[in-house]
Formats: structure tokens, sequence, C-alpha cells
């Protein structure tokens, strides 16, 4: 078996855990606490790294074991809801530390999707993106409800496909979707003290970027470079931040470089090429055109009527 083992469609994951063929080729809901127990499945299926084409909402509760993810692993906890896009790598648990009480696995290839207004959309749930550490934990109300739409989605799949099947899989998978979202806002809201915590390090860590010779170095930073520093993803502290602040990282990396670009217009008499070059500019234009765009002014502009 090669070192990472790709899962290009329902149907291979379907084989892999020894279940029947598919009813949908797009779509797949898995009951884990009854496929994970087959005796027929692999040992190589455990405790090995694996990647998919295919976009996974996992539900995992009272259960024993981790699962890995990148470099990282995660022990489960009661309620988790797990979100993973195609091109994730996950490392599977051993056969040992499964214990299913309860989980399901919701399996959407997009293809499915591709040409619907979800198919525009799916970006949008960052929430795919995030580390899987960055669970939604659902409450018992919240687990039943999600379980509810899920059901709902595979009774539609599993019955004689007509003219009205593919809109309403979708629809109902957009609706699950957007109530991730609004649950996701839920845990937000809830951790809120934890999270003004990390705002107020992500703060720290700007500033100390742009003070250090790192930004002559390496440039503007990447909005996925503070979520590295403080050990999130870099949606998750984007989306945290957003809901902590009003503003994404991109928008507070910028905010802070018009900030300190105006204390620099005002008390030096730097050239505008020289002020971007050590804000991490390469090209002063590009500067220029942030600069002009938060304040309605160009920097040259700024400097002559301040």
């Amino acid at each position: 078996m090669t070192d990472i083992l790709t899962i290009s469609s329902i149907s291979q994951f379907h084989e892999l855990l020894a279940l029947p063929s598919p009813v949908h080729p797009l779509i797949s809901l898995v009951e884990e606490n009854d496929a994970m127990k087959k005796p027929e499945m692999s040992d190589e299926l455990f405790e090995v790294r694996f990647t998919t084409d295919l976009y996974a909402i996992m539900f995992k509760d009272k259960i024993r074991g981790s699962i890995g993810y990148g470099r990282n692993s995660y022990d489960y906890q009661e309620g988790t809801l797990i979100f993973s896009s195609p091109g994730q790598v996950f490392t599977s648990p051993s056969r040992q530390d499964v214990e299913h009480k309860q989980g399901w696995t919701l399996l959407v290839h997009p293809d499915l999707f591709a040409r619907s207004t979800l198919g525009a959309k799916i970006g949008s749930y960052s929430y795919f993106s995030y580390a899987i550490n960055e669970a939604l934990h659902l409450s018992e109300k919240e687990q039943k409800f999600v379980y509810e739409v899920v059901r709902k989605i595979q009774e539609e799949y599993s019955q004689n496909i007509d003219q009205h099947s593919q809109n309403l899989i979708l629809s109902n998978l957009e609706l699950l979707l957007n109530y991730c979202l609004r649950f996701y806002d839920r845990q937000f809201y809830t951790r809120t003290n934890l999270h003004q915590d990390i705002v107020i390090d992500f703060e720290r860590k700007l500033k100390a970027y742009f003070d250090s010779e790192q930004v002559l170095e390496n440039g503007v930073p990447a909005t996925g470079y503070f979520g590295t520093q403080l050990n999130l993803s870099g949606n998750y502290l984007s989306d945290l931040l957003k809901k902590e602040t009003g503003k994404s990282t991109k928008e507070h990396i910028d905010t802070f470089v018009v900030n300190r670009a105006k204390h620099i217009l005002l008390n030096s008499n730097r050239s505008i090429s020289e002020i971007a070059y050590g804000l991490g500019y390469e090209y002063p234009q590009s500067f220029t055109r942030l600069f002009k765009r938060k304040t309605g002014v160009s920097p040259l502009e700024f400097r002559t009527l301040n």
C-alpha cells in the first residue's frame, strides 16, 4: 500500500469498508457503529494515512480513540461534528481504539452539486477547512436536529429518482450546512472569553511581526501565518476574529498597515516607495492601492492634506 491511500469515489469507500455498493454514486450516509465492526475489514485500513476526493461530514460520539489530521491527532469528545474537504490528509485510528457507540459519516462527491447554486457557494462554508481540533461540538438538541436532516437526505437518495430528487437532496444538504454555520456561531459566542485571549495574542503577534526584520525578509504576512503561530487553522482564526472584532485576519493586517503608514507619512520625510518597502510591499503601487481603498486618498495626498 502507498504511503497515503487516496479514496476517489464513494464506491471505493464502500468497498474498503466491506459495505454493499452505494445506492447513489455521489452521496452516501455510512452508519459507522455497524461499518467499523466488520471482521472482514483489512487491518491495513487502520492507522493508515488517507486522503479523499470527497466532502465528508463526520459525527463522533462516545468514542475511545483518536484520529490524525496532518501531523496532529485529535481525541474524540461527545457530540463532535467534523468536516473535511477534498485533499485533506487524515490518519485512521487503530482497530483496538475504535469503540463506536454512535457515529456516522455523510460522504458527498463534488459532482453532486457542481452545476448548482450550492457549488458556487460551497467555498463560503469555511469550516470545511478548519483543523480537526476545531470541530463543532453539538448539544443534544442540535445532534438530534442534524441527524434528522441527514436521514432526510438518505431517504431522498434511497428512493426512486424522479425530477425532484436532485433538488430535494441539495436543498436538505444546504439546509444542513447553513445550520452548521449557526451552530458554529453559537460555539464562537459561548467561548468568547477564551477567544478574547486569542484576539489579544493575535494583536501582539501582528505588532511584533511588523516590528521585526521578518517584514523586510518575508513581506506582508499571509493570513495563514498567524493561524500557525496560534495553533489554529487560517480559516478558523479569521472566522474567530470576524465574530469577536468584526474584521477578518486580512482586514486586521490591512488596517494595521494603513495605520502604521499614516504615522510614518506624518512623522517622516520617507518616500512612498520607502514606506511601502518597509511595510513589506515589493511593489509600491500595491501599497498605494490598499491605502487609497482604506482612506479614500493616496499616501501622497494624505501627507499633503495633513
